[in-house]
């Protein structure tokens, strides 16, 4: 199953800079169902970098990965959960206009019931942080 995200706030942005939401596991550890992400549009996109792309063959369908490498007809992407499939494996390179943006910083929305002030200063210390190519690159990747 591919990791699907839904877009929520692109559209009239002043800004190059969109919201998305993650669905599915393809990219535990580094994202999980429900992270909320800021996607930068047209940024350039490196080896390692996590991006938001259409899906090649359902383009209503986004979804997100890291771009392992650039091969000749576009990226060459892939989940950092091997298990989970839905990458490049399945549906080989993908062309450069269907990779949107780069993930530029991931927060995870306080779960239901936190209502102690340890839990929210600990969802607080843990919810958001950027989303690093170097620092937050899967051991699938790093294998390669």
């Amino acid at each position: 199953m591919p990791e699907s995200s839904r877009e929520t706030g692109r559209a009239g942005a002043v800004l190059p800079f969109g919201l998305a939401e993650v669905t599915g596991p393809s990219m535990v550890p580094t994202l999980y169902h429900g992270d909320r992400l800021v996607v930068q549009y047209g940024a350039r996109i490196r080896p390692g970098d996590v991006v938001v792309l259409r899906h090649p063959f359902q383009q209503d369908l986004l979804v997100v990965k890291r771009a392992a490498e650039r091969r000749e007809g576009g990226w060459w992407v892939l989940g950092d959960n091997a298990y989970a499939g839905g990458d490049s494996t399945d549906y080989g390179t993908v062309p450069e206009d269907l990779v949107l943006g780069k993930v530029r910083f991931r927060y995870r929305p306080p779960g239901a019931g936190r209502l102690s002030p340890l839990a929210r200063v600990r969802w607080a210390l843990s919810a958001a942080r950027p989303v690093l190519a170097g620092r937050s690159a899967s051991r699938r990747l790093r294998a390669r």
